[in-house]
């Protein structure tokens, strides 16, 4: 076994040229009110590695060109569509509109294993809230479902950027199995 080196590494990724001819995973991930730069930049570098649609950021989440963001994401701030909208709730409705289901990644009293979203799901928006909170309460009433990771330890979640690539790169995989590219 031989590691790859960067330009072998390269020569099967996209540029920012090419970006456009990827397929998409139908997902807007929305994250809602986190705290952290270094939690949202981590995430859109996820979310570049996932090749998501879009990462809207709502409430008071930290947004680009912040100098925190821009060091943990490592360029994927020019990967990945973004917007940033102060009212989580206005986002989801519109996104309803548009036949988007509302997926919120966290612990409920109706569990979803994060691994048992359905491929009649897509398009979906998966929302992910607080650090300390959560999603709110006024977001799950807006949900169509909740999913959500098992926790086998004493600690009852995961780190936020964490618990999102975990459950956008299952849903990539469910996607990748049921759409497969002809």
């Amino acid at each position: 076994m031989k590691k790859l080196t960067h330009d072998e590494i390269s020569q099967n990724r996209s540029t920012l040229d090419t970006l456009h001819e990827v397929k998409k995973l139908p997902v807007v991930a929305l994250l809602d009110n986190i705290r952290s730069t270094y939690n949202v930049g981590s995430v859109f570098r996820t979310s570049d590695g996932a090749q998501i649609d879009k990462l809207i950021l709502t409430g008071y989440t930290p947004h680009p060109p912040n100098k925190e963001i821009l060091k943990t994401a490592l360029g994927s701030t020019n990967s990945v569509k973004w917007e940033f909208h102060k009212d989580a709730l206005a986002v989801i409705h519109q996104l309803k509109k548009e036949g988007y289901k509302i997926c919120a990644l966290e612990l409920t009293e109706t569990p979803k294993m994060y691994y048992e979203v359905s491929p009649q799901q897509f398009p979906l928006c998966l929302i992910v809230g607080n650090e300390i909170t959560g999603v709110s309460q006024k977001i799950l009433d807006e949900c169509d479902f909740a999913i959500e990771i098992p926790q086998y330890g004493i600690k009852q979640s995961l780190n936020v950027a964490v618990a999102y690539g975990i459950a956008i790169f299952e849903l990539r995989k469910i996607f990748d199995l049921t759409y497969k590219e002809e």
